[in-house]
């Protein structure tokens, strides 16, 4: 019953590892030769981390516990995980088979067989070891009883190691699982069910660029990409031994791959003389293999026999599955992993067909690996969370498709004829797998989470964060299938110590140029509400991009916390066609090859968006400021004409005034009367994302001069932001800049925003700010009230902490183009909102807001 090792074992790079043998056997010097010092849980270890003792056997209860606990934890994080213990009772070693099973590993036994006598005099020789010979006797006894059960138990190897010399001299190798071939980066057409199909099979193959042999019996592609066929290559169809000669014979020149289907499982037990129910199109096959050789025949069932329920490719990035595989199931094995692949996951009830209801597992589906499998027929192809199906009905009248990997597009040929007549529908197969993908579940975005982002790695979502954000998402969020992005936070400059001011452009300039920066753009900052802009060519595009069938507009136009800008949804849509024709007329869907934009912009007037903070909060103030100010004075004039010594106090009061003036003249300044979108501005200032890809991190002059030719074809609704380029390393350059600063604040402008030019800038302590603003003194009275330029309130202003502001800004722009980055490149919508909804949450971190 034991596994011939002749000197060498080989183990799985995936396994649960069960030490058997009595005390003093040799277990922890060979787990301590063998497996890493992590890999290896102890018993003893473990009553020790519970009792400070590890000889106390009144802990074994809780010392088992703490190891079972140990070791799923590995097994969950697919780490091979060895078990020091005893484990010469059954029961002892079933809990250890259940936790195997449970996490779909193998389970290796080693069993050391070691004289008793040698045993005891090890035990003799360790102090801390104090048990009779009976202890020992008993555990040599459940040992031989237990030597002819291993695999009835559920071990898939057992490996005996008979005496001191044959432990002593052993080696261990670790092999890959069968279906572990990360190593295998293709590129890789994986076709969906062929149920053969020959004709069809061949079509497909040519449009994917691959060529024939003369007898066609093989095929290659000449750039080296490999055919990878997802199962179901026979039953129903004219032709399924050509199909299978076809298939085998690329699989055997290495130009494919090919995991089995649940046709091919049954097609295996015909041929192996086994009892099989002929139907769903088996007799077909069989009959088409009567006119072949009996050595095809062997060579079929072997070529079945041979293939692994899953394949994982590409470092883990693509799965491929019959049927589908949850994330917990990949790279592992185990009778419930090739259940799962082969016939997916299924409820135990059957429809009004017959047929077997399976459970929509790709709706919960969270991984990050591409799932690509068949087995439900399905009109079209349709990604969901990261998965998808690729059986289209050839055999029932539909089409043979493939998808091309990496790229993630597809190849289709119809199919010549209905061949067989589904028992189903096939447009009724539809609803089993796809779900909304509007909805989002909560257990993605509750708790503290962390969020991996390309630029800045791990980013960490506080509990208390994701509360606040959620309540947002949920409550006054537009439909979420539109959020891909949410703007980042602005960092201000470092406070200045020129006289009279908060901020001034010569910070920022020396910032940048502490972090090596050699030139940066400003732009204008608009006085207006930021917005992103997603806007589609057409209704067909909204459905077929976004999954917005209903949407009147083809896009949306957000505030930066996800809510809708507009409250008036005929304003919306009028913009939104005004935009539509300004991109066409502009030339941009075909100069950047895409049929929909992501646009970051400000939108004016400032009081379309903050009409109830100005009522409330600014224009109180102003009025209340100016009447206060005006009774004080006419007070304190009386009491001077009553010869009252009140001079120092009148003057104070009387610098006051031009205070409170050029704070109402400042917020009147961005505000005006809004009837319709003739009254509207909007000023673009960065093209976030199309089809094409991601254009975020482009240049920001090539955004700046984009953008200036869309603006030139509407100049009523756009307006051009200006901009100074400033060479950090010129002096003028660099007063230049500041001159343009001070000349757009004394106008009345609110300042500007200071950018690397490539965007995306590393510094000595990794990423600079992607932008810096730069408020002038008036507009900055606004924010800080009438009196901040009073020196005593200055000085204390410039104490104002901007570390967090600062720490945010950054992680929210790694955060922002995380999320463009995943929805560009196609991935599923909980992994762009994963991100989307990081930004969000941070925006309730408690930040000084006039920062």
């Amino acid at each position: 019953m034991s596994k011939q090792h002749s000197g060498n074992i080989k183990v799985p790079e995936l396994a649960l590892v069960v030490l058997v043998g009595v005390s003093g056997s040799g277990k922890s010097s060979f787990a301590a030769r063998h497996f890493r010092r992590t890999e290896v849980i102890s018993s003893d270890f473990c009553r020790g981390l519970v009792s400070d003792n590890d000889n106390d056997q009144s802990a074994t209860r809780a010392a088992f516990e703490v190891l079972q606990f140990i070791a799923g934890k590995r097994l969950e994080a697919g780490k091979l995980t060895v078990i020091d213990a005893t484990n010469v009772q059954q029961e002892a070693r079933k809990s250890l088979i259940a936790l195997g099973r449970k996490h779909h590993v193998l389970l290796h036994a080693i069993v050391f067989d070691v004289p008793r006598e040698v045993c005891a005099e090890r035990n003799n020789a360790r102090t801390d070891r104090d048990f009779g010979d009976h202890v020992l006797r008993n555990q040599l006894n459940q040992l031989r009883h237990s030597m002819s059960s291993f695999r009835k138990e559920g071990f898939h190897n057992v490996t005996t190691l008979r005496g001191v010399e044959e432990i002593n001299t052993v080696t261990i190798e670790r092999e890959p699982l069968l279906n572990d071939r990360k190593w295998d980066h293709g590129p890789f057409d994986v076709v969906g069910d062929v149920h053969g199909c020959l004709d069809e099979l061949r079509q497909l193959l040519t449009a994917l660029g691959y060529e024939f042999s003369d007898d066609k019996t093989t095929a290659s592609h000449p750039e080296g990409r490999k055919a990878f066929f997802v199962g179901d290559l026979v039953d129903r169809g004219p032709d399924s031994p050509g199909v299978l000669r076809l298939v085998m014979n690329m699989v055997r020149d290495q130009t494919a791959l090919c995991v089995p289907g649940n046709h091919e499982a049954k097609l295996l037990k015909a041929l192996q003389g086994k009892n099989v129910n002929v139907s769903h199109g088996l007799a077909e096959t069989l009959e088409q293999l009567t006119h072949e050789t009996d050595q095809f025949k062997k060579e079929v069932e072997q070529f079945i026999h041979g293939l692994v329920s899953h394949l994982v490719v590409d470092d883990g990035k693509l799965v491929v599955a019959h049927a589908g595989l949850g994330e917990d199931m990949h790279g592992r094995a185990s009778k419930a992993v090739r259940a799962f692949a082969m016939y997916g996951d299924t409820t135990g009830e059957t429809d009004e067909y017959g047929l077997p209801v399976r459970y929509p597992w790709a709706r919960d589906y969270r991984g990050g690996a591409v799932v690509a499998y068949g087995h439900t027929p399905i009109p079209t192809p349709e990604w969901v969370n990261g998965t998808i199906c690729l059986d289209t009905g050839c055999v029932f009248g539909g089409s043979l498709t493939a998808l091309r990997y990496p790229e993630r597009d597809f190849v289709s040929v119809p199919a010549a004829r209905m061949y067989y007549e589904p028992v189903k529908p096939l447009a009724g197969a539809v609803g089993e797998v796809p779900g909304d993908p509007s909805d989002l579940d909560l257990q993605d975005v509750v708790g503290k989470r962390q969020v991996t982002t390309e630029l800045m790695g791990s980013v960490t979502i506080r509990e208390e964060n994701a509360i606040a954000a959620l309540e947002v998402m949920s409550r006054f969020a537009v439909d979420p299938r539109w959020l891909i992005y949410l703007p980042p936070t602005m960092a201000p400059t470092a406070t200045s110590s020129e006289p009279g001011l908060l901020e001034h452009p010569a910070e920022a300039f020396a910032a940048f140029a502490r972090d090596g920066v050699a030139s940066v753009i400003c732009e204008e900052k608009h006085m207006g509400s930021r917005a992103v802009i997603v806007i589609c060519r057409d209704a067909d595009v909204a459905a077929r991009r976004f999954n917005v069938a209903d949407s009147e507009d083809a896009g949306v136009i957000v505030t930066r916390t996800g809510r809708p800008f507009f409250a008036d949804k005929v304003m919306q849509s009028n913009i939104l066609v005004r935009l539509r024709e300004a991109v066409g007329r502009a030339g941009l869907w075909e100069e950047l090859a895409t049929d929909w934009l992501a646009i970051d912009a400000e939108i004016m007037p400032w009081s379309l968006k903050a009409e109830d903070l100005l009522r409330r909060q600014y224009a109180s103030v102003g009025a209340s400021g100016v009447a206060s100010v005006r009774a004080e004075l006419s007070v304190l004039r009386q009491a001077k004409d009553n010869e009252v010594e009140v001079a120092d106090l009148l003057a104070r009061v009387t610098e006051c005034v031009p205070m409170l003036n050029g704070f109402v003249d400042s917020y009147r300044n961005y505000c005006w009367n809004v009837d319709g979108i003739e009254d509207i501005r909007i000023a673009p200032f960065q093209i976030l994302a199309g089809e094409s890809g991601l254009h975020a991190l482009t240049a920001h002059d090539w955004h700046i001069e984009t953008l200036s030719r869309l603006c030139a074809t509407d100049e009523h609704l756009f307006r051009v932001t200006k901009h100074q380029t400033v060479d950090l390393a010129d002096h003028a350059s660099t007063a230049t800049g500041i001159s343009w600063w001070e000349e757009l604040t004394s106008a009345g402008g609110e300042g500007m925003v200071v950018k690397p030019k490539q965007v995306v800038h590393r510094g000595p302590k990794g990423i600079t700010q992607p932008g810096i603003k730069c408020r002038g003194r008036e507009y900055l009275r606004i924010i800080y009230g009438p009196e901040y330029t009073a020196s005593e309130n200055l000085e204390r202003l410039r104490q104002r902490g901007l570390g967090l502001k600062r720490s945010l800004a950054l992680r929210e722009f790694a955060l922002g183009i995380e999320s463009l980055k995943r929805f560009v490149e196609g991935e599923p919508l909980f992994r762009v909102h994963e991100a989307v909804f990081g930004v969000l949450a941070l925006e309730s971190s408690p930040v000084d807001p006039r920062l």
